[in-house]
């Protein structure tokens, strides 16, 4: 079913090719990448004696672009899958996996190129409305996700505004969960729940518009797919964006404002005394609770020697307000600084980042705990994402001291990270008698990746990583001690093709 309609997208893209404007651009592209994955304390330390789990995934995708004028436009459709996880006949009820990723349109409002639409004061001026992502600072907190098969997007609006040598991209969106005849108010549902729910006397029941349920009473949320990274348990209901950005001789300057705002909710349950009851969430209470993140960043060369190149890279950010579950933000900040060195094919980097967590003595009804938005976790703290990805992450915060070696030539890229994580704060341990706190180291992780380009539209990459785990990671993640495995290991092989359909050439 999914072919069917790239099919036709690419009949109908081919056809009206020959007859858009001489003057317009028209971009065709496409993706299909395989990645084959070996897992063995992938995310988390496994139970001792578990196997591990290999499958392939897949996306597939159809990009595209069109420009004429003052208007730019962009869509992009996506198929993600996993392979065997499908009938080989597919039924007329599957297709919930292919999605729209992107369907924007940018128009330009004023461009000091153009005499008709210019002004004096402000050198160009647009405004991107629609799906699209986001993706700043390296997506450190705000990024694509394009590790992640089904990457990440947002539905906004995006004013961006240039001028001698400043960028500022001024951006909101506000997020509903229908246009039904009769709705009322803007109350949200901050997720996918399934349509049915097993009660607590195992009897299957409805789950109600506006519900979402939990494991157990003032348990976690029960959703039919995650809202994002980071263990998140719910969407946010609309945010606000300022992203500023300064080049100066060298050295860039970025500062960034975020507030995300949150649907409240109120604990509840569905159900009834002879069919038991299923806890939850209900989200019709007036208001939201608002996050507020800021900071900046600062890039540049450091040194030009005889020897190589020094560059360096420091930022700041903090947190204020309230976070998802009403909790009061306080002290929540995350900093880091690297120092790199580049010589002919060879790029050394050491760094040092720090993620506050919440204190042993945190005071009822705050939190302390720095949350890194919207970013792309796999890029910083390992790729085997045991931090700030779906698995959540601890409580204590986070410490990274890492090395990073990188070596590339024509079409090969090979490179070796070591990272060294601790935590930001002590933790309270709970399943000791006598009441303690766990400190400090939490482990060491290997990556190793390197890849290949075949041709200008293939690339083969191959990974593979280690993870020393201690103690203190166990109980960090998962709240066991002594019953999970300490070392955990994770390759994958990723096959990257993406096409140009109006390219004439493929050479490298």
């Amino acid at each position: 079913m999914k072919n069917k309609y790239i099919f036709r997208l690419l009949g109908v893209v081919g056809g009206l090719a020959g007859v858009f404007p001489s003057q317009a651009q028209l971009t065709l592209t496409g993706q299909l990448r395989t990645r084959t994955e070996l897992r063995d304390g992938y995310g988390n330390l496994l139970p001792k004696d578990a196997s591990a789990a290999a499958f392939t995934s897949q996306r597939t995708r159809l990009s595209v672009g069109y420009k004429v004028d003052r208007l730019s436009f962009g869509f992009t459709a996506q198929d993600v899958r996993v392979w065997g996880q499908d009938a080989s006949t597919i039924t007329a009820a599957d297709g919930n996996r292919f999605s729209v990723h992107e369907a924007w349109a940018e128009l330009q409002l004023l461009n000091k190129a153009d005499t008709s639409i210019h002004l004096k004061w402000l050198d160009q001026l647009s405004l991107k409305v629609g799906r699209q992502e986001l993706d700043y600072d390296g997506s450190r907190l705000l990024g694509n996700l394009d590790w992640l098969q089904q990457a990440r997007r947002f539905d906004a609006a995006l004013f961006k505004a240039r001028h001698r040598g400043w960028a500022l991209d001024l951006g909101g969106g506000f997020n509903q969960n229908s246009d039904a005849f009769g709705l009322t108010g803007t109350a949200y549902t901050p997720g996918n729940v399934a349509t049915t729910a097993l009660s607590t006397k195992n009897v299957i029941l409805s789950i109600p518009a506006g519900f979402i349920p939990t494991s157990g009473k003032n348990g976690a949320p029960i959703l039919a797919n995650a809202v994002s990274t980071n263990g998140q348990n719910q969407q946010f209901k609309a945010f606000q964006m300022a992203h500023l950005t300064k080049v100066i001789k060298g050295h860039t300057l970025t500062g960034l404002f975020f507030k995300d705002d949150f649907s409240k909710y109120r604990i509840d349950s569905t159900g009834s005394i002879s069919n038991g009851y299923v806890y939850g969430r209900r989200y019709d209470i007036r208001g939201v609770n608002s996050r507020v993140t800021y900071g900046a960043m600062l890039t540049g060369l450091l040194a030009k020697t005889t020897l190589g190149k020094f560059s360096y890279l420091a930022f700041a950010y903090a947190q204020s307000g309230h976070d998802r579950d009403g909790l009061t933000i306080n002290g929540a900040h995350y900093y880091g600084v690297n120092l790199a060195y580049l010589q002919n094919r060879f790029t050394v980097t050491a760094g040092y980042e720090n993620l506050t967590g919440n204190k042993p003595d945190q005071p009822t009804g705050t939190t302390r705990r720095f949350d890194p938005l919207y970013g792309t976790p796999h890029k910083y703290w390992g790729t085997m994402d045991y931090f700030y990805v779906g698995t959540g992450s601890p409580v204590g915060g986070l410490q990274d001291a890492f090395l990073k070696v990188k070596y590339t030539v024509k079409r090969f890229t090979a490179g070796l990270d070591v990272h060294y994580f601790a935590l930001e704060s002590p933790i309270v341990n709970r399943l000791s008698e006598v009441p303690s706190t766990f400190r400090g180291h939490l482990g060491n992780e290997y990556d190793f990746v390197a890849s290949y380009a075949l041709n200008k539209f293939t690339a083969l990459e191959l990974g593979y990583s280690l993870m020393q785990g201690t103690n203190q990671l166990e109980y960090a993640k998962q709240n066991t001690l002594n019953q999970k495995e300490k070392l955990g290991q994770w390759g994958y092989l990723m096959l990257n093709i993406r096409p140009d359909f109006l390219a004439k050439s493929a050479k490298p």
